[in-house]
Parts: C-alpha cells; sequence; structure tokens
C-alpha cells in the first residue's frame, strides 16, 4: 500500500467521476443538519478542513460567511475556485496539507466532513487533525467531524461493485486489513486501465470521542446520518460528531 495514496488520486479527474453520487442536493442538507445545531453569528468564519472541490464551502459562502476552504488536491482546489467564480463567491482557497496548515485567524466553526479523516498511518498523525481543530477554534465554537461508522462497515462491507461511467466502468474492490479499510478502485476508460487505492483507518464511536474528550472539546450532539437520525451503532451508515469547545 502507498502510505500517502491521496496525494495522487484526489489529484486525478477520475475522482470526480468516482464520487459524483456526492452532489449538491447532498451538501445541502449536510449544511441544513449542522447550522441547525450550532450556534453561529452572521458573518461568522467558518474553516473547512480537507474541502475537496468545495461543495460545503460554496454553500455556505451563498448564506454570508466568511469561509476559508483548505485541501491538499490542485485538481480539487481548481474546481472549487471555479464554482466558487461564477457565482462571484468570496472564499480563501488554500493549497496545503491540513497537518501542515497554520492560520493567525480563530474560526466560529471548523468543518472535516465527507471521511477526511484517518488517512494516515498512526494514530499521532490522525489525532493531530483534531488538535489543530481544537486549537483553531474561538471558545465556544464548533467542530463537526463527519466520519464512516466503522462498526456497520465489518458488517456490510460490499467487497465489490462496478459502475458505469462517460466511455468506460469504474471497479471497486473493497477489504479489511488490520484496522484499515482499503478500496482498489480499477478505471477503465477509452481501453485505458488506471488503478488507485484508498486506505482509512477504522476508529469506533468511543475511541474517537475519547480522543476529542482529551483533547478538550465537549460532545454536543451525535448523529448517524445527515437527516438527523441518532446514532445505532449496527444500522447508521455514518458517526456524525457535533464537538464544541
Amino acid at each position: 500500500m502507498k502510505s500517502e495514496w491521496f496525494k495522487d488520486w484526489f489529484n486525478t479527474s477520475e475522482y470526480l467521476n468516482v464520487y459524483k453520487h456526492r452532489n449538491e442536493e447532498d451538501a445541502e442538507s449536510h449544511i441544513s443538519l449542522i447550522l441547525n445545531y450550532v450556534q453561529i453569528k452572521p458573518n461568522a468564519s467558518i474553516l473547512d478542513m480537507a474541502c475537496g472541490a468545495g461543495r460545503h464551502s460554496i454553500i455556505l459562502a451563498r448564506k454570508n460567511f466568511n469561509v476559508t476552504a483548505v485541501d491538499l488536491s490542485e485538481n480539487l482546489l481548481s474546481v472549487g475556485k471555479e464554482s466558487a467564480k461564477k457565482e462571484n463567491l468570496s472564499i480563501n482557497f488554500v493549497h496545503s496539507d491540513i497537518r501542515k496548515f497554520n492560520s493567525n485567524l480563530k474560526y466560529d466553526l471548523v468543518l472535516n466532513l465527507f471521511t477526511s479523516f484517518g488517512y494516515f498511518e498512526t494514530d499521532e498523525e490522525n489525532f493531530s487533525v483534531l488538535q489543530k481543530a481544537y486549537g483553531f477554534l474561538k471558545e465556544g465554537g464548533f467542530f463537526i467531524l463527519d466520519y464512516f461508522n466503522s462498526e456497520y462497515i465489518k458488517k456490510n462491507l460490499v467487497e465489490d461493485s462496478t459502475e458505469k461511467i462517460e466511455d468506460g466502468d469504474v471497479i471497486q474492490k473493497r477489504k479489511i486489513e488490520n484496522t484499515r479499510v482499503i478500496k482498489k478502485i480499477i478505471i477503465t476508460k477509452n481501453n485505458k486501465l488506471s488503478e488507485y487505492e484508498e486506505s482509512v483507518k477504522m476508529y469506533t464511536k468511543s475511541e474517537l470521542v475519547l480522543e476529542l474528550k482529551k483533547i478538550g472539546f465537549e460532545i454536543h450532539k451525535t448523529f448517524g446520518d445527515f437527516l438527523g437520525n441518532n446514532f445505532d451503532s449496527l444500522k447508521s451508515t455514518r458517526l456524525i460528531l457535533i464537538c464544541k469547545k
């Protein structure tokens, strides 16, 4: 396994094809749920850690929040910048690894959405992202961690799937190895084959809650999806933690 797989995969043009089902409607429901449960003022400052193509950042900027959006993928950032430009939205897009990103600003809300957590090799590196989120927040600010529910994945892992895309197919092969869920993505397009890999550390709810509390967060709310359903360790597909500094 290539340890820093995300550097290549997220910078490809194929990435957005594979995750095209993550659409704007999806992002709208995410932001609605978050804003229903966090108390932030109009014009509040928001940090989107690992913003991808900026779907959530754009919705927040439309609502007149001051948004900083950070990602390692220049390709995804360029898509986000183009979308913001079309709507004449002001978003501070920053090209950076979230482990290295620093800011003198303090934020009212920090987001880490769509399983942008657990990519790194060690617990220390993964948990340093939570520590950074805490450091970026104003006192009383909120941090949202949206992660998969590892208990659900263990019981419901789909090992193989194939999907049609324009001019080709996407084959995804998934397995659990030690404490990581590993996905091999094989894209055949115009008779050309490309292979990528994702590898994400699986943390349980209790492991994450313990670490977040150790850092200094209080757990404000926990959901099992973006419809606002309660978290159920066996049935919930997501683990959404709304944390307060």
